[in-house]
């Protein structure tokens, strides 16, 4: 019999969690599948963490994922600033190497999804993903992603040049007038 497993708490950051920020971004296997760099500093997690816009008019949200108070995994949605483009956002997400496949990213991602969807007026959700990272599409194949496009050489990771699929999902139901 499967024990269940421990619930996961979807919530924004707090100040206090910046080393654990530090230490799942910090892990190689993390970070080679983002944008980030190697040796992320609790202090430059928790300036992130404070200076973070917050509030009904921030069009930004920044999540992270708790499960048994552990920091697993964070999410974000960055809207586009240009006015012909304020109806788009780019995301990110990371999940820590021993909560991958245990349903992280889906909850990180329901959570961003319904947020864009029902409250935050987006359209488009667009991100790009290594092509070697078969987790991460499936993963937005499965929350209504579809791939647009290959970067060639989009980002130098551990010394080599790496393609990346770049991705977007449109609202299913658009809000219409009642």
């Amino acid at each position: 019999m499967n024990e269940p497993r421990e619930v996961i708490t979807i919530r924004r950051p707090r100040p206090d969690d910046a080393a654990a920020m530090a230490e799942v971004m910090g892990d190689p296997q993390v970070f080679a599948g983002l944008l980030q760099l190697p040796y992320p500093t609790e202090a430059a997690w928790r300036k992130r963490i404070d200076e973070m816009p917050t509030g009904p008019n921030t069009p930004e949200l920044f999540l992270v994922a708790e499960r048994g108070g552990r920091i697993v995994g964070n999410a974000g949605v960055q809207p586009a600033t240009h006015v012909r483009r304020r109806h788009t956002a780019g995301i990110g997400m990371a999940v820590a190497r021993d909560a991958q496949g245990q349903g992280v990213g889906s909850a990180l991602m329901a959570a961003i999804v319904d947020w864009a969807d029902n409250w935050a007026q987006l359209l488009r959700l667009e991100l790009t993903v290594y092509t070697d990272n078969r987790a991460g599409l499936a993963l937005y194949r499965k929350f209504g992603f579809v791939a647009e496009g290959t970067h060639r050489a989009y980002a130098l990771r551990d010394g080599v040049y790496v393609d990346a699929v770049c991705m977007a999902r449109l609202h299913p139901r658009p809000p219409q007038l009642s």
